[in-house]
């Protein structure tokens, strides 16, 4: 690898003791934020760690910068086999890497006419690093520039070096002081030294770095969940508390690209997790993945099998490209759950990331679908049975099919359909003179297509139009399931924004008491009432209302609307497509239909003034030191315009004579191009 570099790009050679962990994962951020200016390789062992003197059986991971490119103004000379090396010092991260990387780019020596003192600190991105000053006679130039790169380079990573011309008027530093420092949390002060040898500047800082280090030791003992408030969000520090707690895996079978096709075909129901070792949203869901495969397994469900694959380790499985043997598209989201079952095309999970909607999914899955009715009083069976009793207590959606058995057509429509809505909806079928008989009673001709939504009583089903296509049903049918009035919550408010609609909700608080409920359900009615009277002018909205007890959620979705907590109940209208504005029904105005029509109609004419408006979907760095995708626009624009075709073809004749050792994992040639955004693995 070094050799395929040498001259063209640096190498940043990345220890971790396993994958999946949060270094493993700070390792990859990096990488895909600098993968085009350097190449990155990661190891977890072997005889890499020999050569870079590292002892295996230390538990603390390790960055090396190995400086393979040419770079312009000093270096030490490159020796045929290795390039010059700089470890990183401090506890491997995302943030102290990035730090690393930016100080690796500084220039090795820098020279000054003017006294210490008078020198600015460093400045962003190097204001946390040390300065370090020697001092140059006209006589022995040379030799002081030869001794200053020399130290530079045993500094490297630790401090700046700057060369001071005493030749300079500026220069007010007496004669007997050869060596100065300026520490960062000390930037106006100077400390002036005379040194008998090098090794005394090395001493400064070691020692001082390992001051830093046991400090930041006690720190950590004294409060061990310190470290959960510079992970970036909530379920990565989740993952980091419980990264002593090994999942057990015994509960699901462990799919690769040798045992994939044999282990789908042994079984009707394949569950399927893909996902991503150093993925924090992926392993906190393998958790729950494993708690829905225990639970089945309890259960005495043998018909379903739950499986993951690790797409770090079998890229090839998860990567397959369409027209292969799998029977699904690349995998690009992680994690990522697909329903496999023997020559069928698989069928993706979109549910939420939690146990209970995952297996209330999977037991849904099980059933027939369409299931095949003779009767009236399969019907009702149908209608109203629990399909498992551990599904008490949820009503799902159901869709029943009234069909002639001599009109294939349409009957292949509704079976397409019901198969895309397994797990979602439970679907019938009824066919020829029990249809037809049912039929007559709704008033219905045949062929036709019941909707059953949850929250509509069996007797008044909607009754769909005859569709000639699958997609064109489902999107019937899915509208049909849509609640003219919904509760939000968190787990339907997805399918709501789908429908592209500004929401007029109601925030409602929690009751106290019969009187309070009433008061609610009077409101609810309301709002019932202002679908009615507007007619068609409230198609461009979806009424819909929250309760504050049963979402909690929704208090601080309200609060962001307007700033603060208004009292309740709140009556709002947002995400309209004009813009971002929030608008808030007058509080001491009583909630009427008439009136709310009336307030909407002055929105629409502009007549209003928004309370508040929807925050933009930016997401700035703290500061510009940590703004990576900056960084990535200019690492693309830089890698486009560094080599002309002709020097892509040379480059490419060079590195096929490259010989990789066995090393690495994979003889793929995976650094052929160093250019590409990749990292390889040793």
């Amino acid at each position: 690898m070094e050799k395929a570099a040498r001259g063209k790009k640096d190498i940043v050679l990345g220890y971790v003791q396993s994958l999946g962990t949060q270094e493993h994962r700070s390792m990859m951020e990096t990488a895909y934020v600098y993968g085009s200016r350097y190449q990155f390789i990661l190891i977890t062992g072997g005889p890499v760690l020999k050569h870079l003197g590292v002892n295996e059986s230390s538990h603390s991971s390790g960055v090396w910068f190995l400086h393979c490119r040419v770079h312009s103004g000093f270096m030490t000379p490159m020796t045929p086999e290795r390039c010059p090396l700089t470890r990183m010092r401090k506890p491997l991260s995302t943030l102290s890497l990035h730090a690393f990387l930016q100080l690796m780019e500084a220039p090795l020596v820098s020279e000054v006419y003017d006294d210490p003192s008078s020198v600015q600190p460093p400045q962003f991105p190097y204001q946390q690093t040390p300065q370090v000053f020697l001092f140059s006679r006209p006589a022995t130039e040379h030799l002081d520039l030869d001794t200053a790169t020399a130290l530079a380079w045993r500094l490297r990573g630790l401090a700046l070096l700057l060369l001071v011309h005493r030749q300079s008027p500026a220069v007010r530093t007496p004669d007997e002081y050869n060596a100065a420092y300026r520490l960062p949390e000390k930037s106006s002060e100077v400390k002036y030294l005379t040194l008998h040898s090098l090794d005394e500047v090395l001493d400064i800082f070691i020692n001082q770095e390992k001051e830093e280090e046991e400090e930041e030791e006690e720190e950590d003992e004294e409060e061990d969940d310190s470290h959960f408030g510079n992970v970036d969000d909530e379920i990565a520090a989740t993952v980091f508390e419980n990264r002593g707690n090994l999942l057990d895996m015994d509960s699901i079978t462990q799919l690769t690209s040798e045992n994939f096709h044999t282990a789908v075909a042994q079984s009707s129901l394949t569950v399927a997790l893909f996902y991503l070792k150093w993925d924090a949203v992926s392993m906190a869901f393998l958790s729950s993945f494993i708690e829905v495969a225990e639970l089945l397994a309890d259960s005495e469900v043998h018909d379903v099998q739950m499986s993951a694959v690790d797409c770090g380790e079998w890229t090839d499985l998860c990567a397959a490209q369409p027209g292969s043997a799998v029977p699904f598209q690349p995998i690009t989201a992680f994690p990522s759950v697909l329903l496999l079952r023997p020559r069928e095309s698989a069928q993706p999970y979109r549910g939420m990331l939690g146990s209970e909607a995952l297996h209330r999914f999977i037991m849904m899955s099980r059933a027939d679908c369409p299931l095949l009715l003779s009767t009236q009083d399969d019907v009702t069976s149908f209608l109203q049975d629990v399909s498992h009793p551990e599904l008490t207590g949820y009503k799902p959606d159901r869709v029943v099919g009234l069909f002639k058995t001599h009109t294939p057509t349409g009957l292949q429509v509704f079976t397409a359909a019901a198969k895309s809505l397994r797990g979602d909806v439970l679907s019938g079928l009824l066919t020829d003179g029990p249809a037809e008989k049912w039929a007559a009673g709704l008033a219905v001709d045949l062929p036709a297509v019941l909707v059953f939504p949850s929250w509509r009583t069996h007797t008044h089903p909607s009754a769909l139009p005859a569709s000639s296509s699958a997609e064109e049903l489902l999107t019937h049918i899915n509208t049909a399931r849509l609640h003219p009035m919904p509760e939000l919550t968190v787990e339907n408010l997805p399918s709501f924004l789908w429908l592209g609609k500004a929401l007029l909700i109601l925030f409602v608080g929690e009751e106290e008491d019969e009187i309070g409920r009433r008061q609610n359900q009077a409101l609810v009615e309301e709002m019932r009432g202002v679908v009615e009277l507007g007619g068609w002018r409230m198609e461009r909205y979806l009424p819909c209302w929250i309760h504050l007890g049963r979402t909690p959620a929704g208090m601080s979705v309200l609060g962001s609307y307007l700033g603060s907590m208004p009292p309740l109940p709140a009556l709002v209208l947002t995400h309209l497509p004009s813009g971002g504005g929030v608008y808030q029904y007058p509080p001491n105005t009583p909630i009427a239909a008439s009136s709310v029509l009336l307030w909407l109609q002055r929105v629409e004419d502009g007549a209003e003034s928004p309370a508040g408006t929807l925050g933009e979907d930016s997401w700035p760095p703290a500061a510009d030191f940590y703004d990576f995708l900056n960084i990535m626009d200019t690492q693309e624009a830089d890698s486009t315009q560094q080599q002309s075709p002709k020097e892509e073809e040379e480059e490419e004749e060079d590195e096929e004579e490259v010989d990789v050792k066995e090393h690495l994992v994979s003889n793929e040639a995976t650094h052929d191009n160093l250019d590409s955004n990749t990292h390889s693995e040793l």
